[in-house]
């Protein structure tokens, strides 16, 4: 019911208890007349029970009226309750609240009942859902990435990069890593490549070779003779390298292993080395080029998060929208992590609320308590003044029994 229809029922409900009370008090005033003038003794019955139906009106008019207002506007002692204890009834309904709703015993049976995995995998497995969802967080993430400040961003993305690569030593690092590959074998594959493409040009440009040896050669020695020089050149280098290629267990492998495994370590713990690297990642990561190569990665990120949230087939939402149905698909049918997530919801709710159990009593304490008196006062009346207006008529009807049946006692005595 709306304020306007609880204020017309309450209205008729005080119009039919004062009525019976007028009715009380005409019916008291003609037996009164009648009395006078007849003598008869049911007269006297009548008016004992209206008499003591307007006591009883007015008793109970008195106390109903004097809990949501002064009676007649009279300032007596104890009345307008509602009004002048509104701090005291909004710290009761609080304590109320939090002892007898948010008590462990009565929350528990509810908490317990909590099967939200089951529900929620329902609710994402439908479709229209789930291009709500990634409609909506697209919308949010969109709007989240148009406001941030690209300058603010790229001073953030340098001095972060700045502050990873102060305490970075960049020979160490490298000298690591070759030690890694090494540790893997990785550089022989690189040796075998590395061979076989040495092999190939030297097969490819024997022609050069020829012209090298012919260039370099005496002017007495024959054509001839230099282009077998030539060939054995070509021919043994080839054939070298050939076997480079494959033999992993040829000498220059384990030679070139061992230079680079020296290597490295010069590269670690020399300090030339370390000086030249920071050389270079000083003159690489300056604050300039340092702000223009953040700059050109956000600016590339921002670009491609745009394309992908504004893009209706965007491989980004296609990907969210494949992990949602088999998020869907786990919440309805994997026991486990539905016993889970249920048992972590239930066991952080039931938490949740009895930690904040204080905080709803002082709630409701401090809501009612910031009412304002007559506003706080009107609200209870519109609530439950109706049924009040019920104890002013028994009261009539109580009263007027009560009066007549001591009236009828007293005649027999």
């Amino acid at each position: 019911m709306t304020d306007s229809e609880k204020k017309i029922q309450l209205r008729n409900y005080k119009m039919l208890a004062t009525g019976l009370f007028l009715l009380m008090a005409i019916t008291f005033i003609i037996m009164t007349i009648i009395q006078k003038s007849t003598p008869s003794h049911w007269v006297g019955y009548i008016r004992a029970f209206s008499e003591a139906a307007m006591v009883g009106a007015l008793a109970d008019w008195f106390a109903v009226t004097a809990l949501f207002h002064h009676p007649m506007g009279l300032k007596i002692p104890h009345t307008n309750l509602i009004e002048n204890s509104k701090v005291k009834i909004g710290d009761n309904l609080g304590n109320f609240v939090v002892d007898n709703f948010l008590a462990p015993e009565n929350i528990r049976p509810y908490i317990l009942k909590l099967k939200v995995s089951g529900f929620a995998g329902e609710w994402i497995g439908k479709e229209k859902n789930q291009d709500l969802f990634v409609s909506e967080a697209s919308n949010i993430l969109l709007d989240i990435l148009l406001k941030l400040d690209d300058k603010e961003v790229v001073h953030f993305i340098s001095n972060k990069v700045k502050d990873m690569t102060a305490s970075i030593k960049v020979n160490k690092l490298l000298g690591n890593g070759l030690e890694y590959l090494i540790q893997k074998n990785d550089h022989e594959s690189l040796i075998t490549n590395l061979s076989g493409q040495i092999k190939t040009y030297i097969l490819l440009n024997q022609q050069m070779v020829e012209e090298r040896v012919e260039k370099e050669s005496y002017f007495f020695v024959p054509k001839s003779v230099d282009r077998k020089i030539s060939e054995k050149i070509v021919s043994g280098l080839s054939h070298y390298f050939e076997e480079i290629e494959n033999d992993q267990q040829h000498p220059l492998r384990k030679e070139i292993t061992s230079k680079i495994l020296v290597f490295a370590d010069e590269i670690k713990t020399e300090a030339k080395w370390e000086n030249e690297f920071d050389v270079i990642k000083n003159e690489f990561l300056n604050g300039e080029k340092l702000n223009e190569y953040a700059s050109d990665i956000w600016l590339s990120i921002k670009d491609s998060l745009r394309t992908e949230l504004t893009s209706e087939m965007s491989s980004l939402k296609i990907y969210i929208k494949k992990n949602l149905s088999e998020l869907s698909n786990n919440l309805q049918n994997d026991e486990v992590l539905q016993k889970k997530i249920d048992n972590w919801i239930r066991l952080t709710a039931y938490k949740y609320i009895l930690k904040n159990t204080k905080e709803a009593g002082n709630l409701i304490s401090n809501t009612v308590g910031n009412w304002e008196g007559k506003e706080l006062s009107r609200k209870l009346e519109l609530e439950v003044g109706k049924d009040l207006q019920f104890i002013r008529i028994n009261g009539t009807i109580v009263g007027g029994l009560v009066g007549l049946l001591i009236y009828t006692v007293a005649q027999f005595l």
